[in-house]
């Protein structure tokens, strides 16, 4: 080895007291994974996944978790959690990130994923035999939602009524065999939660949308309503059809193809500030993001790359040049926390 000769001389410590490890069992115990339809992780991540979003320091959420796996049957006696901690403050990870990178492309690339992870609102549909359906979204991830269907409200001489969705665009995946299922796990999906949807209690079909990232127009498909009387055997159908805009990362329009240019600081610059002088609020309702790619100093940020693979552009320009001061018309991070954006469920926002 060349540097075998090398001594390294290291600087001071620096304690950074923030470090937390929450293992899921301890020394000489076991780790047990529960086969049920409503726990498709093991015990640990099963009570975690029920206390990791509360607003509380994390070793007293984990130390909650603990407590809850104490109080479970299974585990009692067979699997506990351990803890280890530095943490000298109190941090939860519902905190909000301060940003210190205040620069024009780190503005736009938090635009970006905000923009990438806005869900279609909940809506309601009303049938002329007097059946109320709603319909939900929710992300799995980026590119990936799960829309349910619930009966909200029947008349007195309809028995028995579903509403499934059908029809979607060529552009995503729909898998027909999973799809307008009765469960989450049934219709593919194993990291939503039930509890977390709106209205858990009401019985709902299930459907898994993917590749949202192929998507070129508008999301459509239609709501078919299957329902019976009380004095007929055969069976009636009602359809309708619904549009729901761009979900989630399809307002990007991955598919578009990229011409590799160079970057440079000033282009970021640039790109940042048409992002908030065209589009200055973002919020759930929106249904179209308009292709703000159509500039030509947009495409100085998508250098060596091809479509649907994003990736970022680490150009020696930006390190040579002196960092310009941020434009007044950049994205602030405070205005990201503020603004009125609906996320995952699950707070997954990678995309496969």
């Amino acid at each position: 080895n060349p540097n075998d000769d090398v001594k390294v001389q290291p600087g001071l410590l620096k304690v950074t007291a923030n470090i937390v490890f929450g293992y899921a069992t301890c020394v000489d115990a076991k780790a047990y994974e529960v086969n049920r339809e409503d726990v498709a992780n093991g015990i640990f991540i099963n009570f975690l996944k029920q206390r990791v979003c509360e607003n509380e320091k994390v070793t007293i959420m984990l130390d909650r978790v603990a407590e809850d796996m104490g109080r479970c049957a299974i585990a009692r006696g067979r699997q506990a959690l351990e803890l280890r901690s530095n943490l000298s403050e109190r941090r939860s990870l519902t905190d909000q990130i301060q940003a210190t990178d205040r620069s024009a492309s780190s503005s736009a690339r938090n635009l970006q994923w905000a923009v990438a992870h806005v869900l279609p609102e909940s809506c309601f549909l009303q049938f002329d035999c007097g059946v109320k359906v709603q319909l939900g979204f929710a992300a799995e991830f980026s590119n990936v939602m799960v829309i349910y269907t619930r009966i909200l409200q029947k008349p007195r001489e309809v028995v028995s009524c579903s509403a499934q969705l059908t029809g979607f665009p060529a552009d995503v995946d729909v898998d027909l065999k999973q799809s307008n299922q009765e469960t989450l796990l049934e219709a593919g999906s194993l990291l939503l939660i039930k509890e977390e949807l709106l209205c858990p209690d009401v019985p709902s079909l299930y459907t898994r949308i993917h590749s949202l990232q192929r998507l070129r127009r508008e999301l459509t498909f239609t709501v078919c309503l299957h329902y019976t009387y009380a004095n007929m055997d055969e069976e009636v159908e009602e359809k309708q059809p619904v549009t729901v805009g761009k979900p989630l990362v399809s307002k990007l329009n991955l598919y578009e193809p990229r011409t590799p240019r160079t970057c440079s600081a000033s282009s970021f610059t640039s790109v940042s500030s048409s992002f908030v002088e065209e589009f200055p609020s973002v919020s759930p309702a929106s249904n179209t993001w308009p292709y703000y790619v159509q500039s030509s100093n947009i495409d100085s940020l998508t250098s060596s790359r091809s479509a649907n693979v994003p990736e970022e552009c680490d150009s020696p320009d930006l390190y040579d040049a002196p960092p310009s001061p941020v434009s007044s018309k950049s994205w602030p991070h405070g205005q990201m926390n503020d603004a009125n954006y609906r996320f995952s469920d699950m707070s997954n926002f990678n995309s496969y």
